[in-house]
């Protein structure tokens, strides 16, 4: 009789587990859209370091961020004007998803699993990919920080020589699906998700995975930018594998 209330018990929490993913979702997000896939939990892994300590997030002094430690000596970098640039680093949290890092918008972070931190910082978002995940750019390297580690940020050089900021040797991004203090890039593509301060992802709330918003259109050819960007995970969203 004991295996038998054992397995009860497991059946019991995978249901409660199911009904907890539905209440994680983002504002607007429905489950029941047609191009959605198995829930996250089941279908992509944490990274090593995900269950690491969250004490950077609770660290409330600002710092600056002093050290370039990913590739930003791979050739000249390109030099950005000030409204193109990432200028602070906030980590707080947001309702149902906890830990997050912000700019000074209120936009969230996210990391990408195509990237790499170790050995060595490697974007693979470029093109399209960028104009959907548009990355954290610097010119120093050296954002105000508040509630994120100093020690943990860094630069990479990006393929054409702009520098992107790193948490944990991750290069983040924002995505332009999103609303201030919305995650709606939350496990999009089983790749993207939102980042801690410590640099881990943050799996506390994983919708089933989701297709990206497509990417703006050519500015060039008087066209308007994709009126698929409200936000809202639900979306059929576009057919783009980043």
């Amino acid at each position: 009789m004991v295996p038998e209330k054992r397995k009860l018990m497991v059946v019991g929490a995978a249901i409660a587990a199911a009904f907890a993913l539905t209440g994680c979702a983002p504002a607007g997000y429905d489950g029941s859209e047609a191009g959605a896939a198995q829930p996250a939990a089941n279908a992509v892994d944490a990274s090593p370091s995900a269950e690491a300590d969250d004490a950077a997030a609770d660290d409330s002094g600002d710092e600056t961020a002093t050290d370039d430690k990913g590739d930003a000596a791979d050739g000249d970098s390109v030099e950005l004007p000030a409204d193109k640039v990432t200028d602070s680093l906030t980590g707080t949290s947001v309702k149902r998803m906890g830990q997050v890092v912000e700019n000074k918008a209120g936009f969230v972070f996210y990391r990408f699993d195509k990237d790499t931190a170790k050995p060595k910082s490697k974007s693979a978002c470029n093109g399209d990919c960028a104009k959907v995940w548009p990355p954290a750019l610097t010119n120093d390297g050296k954002p105000k920080l508040k509630g994120v580690d100093a020690d943990l940020v860094g630069t990479v050089t990006r393929d054409d020589g702009t520098k992107q900021l790193t948490i944990g040797g991750w290069p983040i991004y924002t995505y332009i699906g999103d609303k201030v203090g919305t995650w709606a890039g939350q496990n999009v593509a089983g790749t993207w998700f939102v980042i801690k301060p410590d640099g881990t992802k943050n799996l506390t709330c994983l919708p089933k995975i989701s297709k990206p918003v497509a990417p703006p259109k050519d500015e060039e050819s008087g066209d308007s930018s994709s009126d698929d960007t409200s936000g809202d995970a639900g979306g059929a969203g576009s057919d783009y594998s980043y």
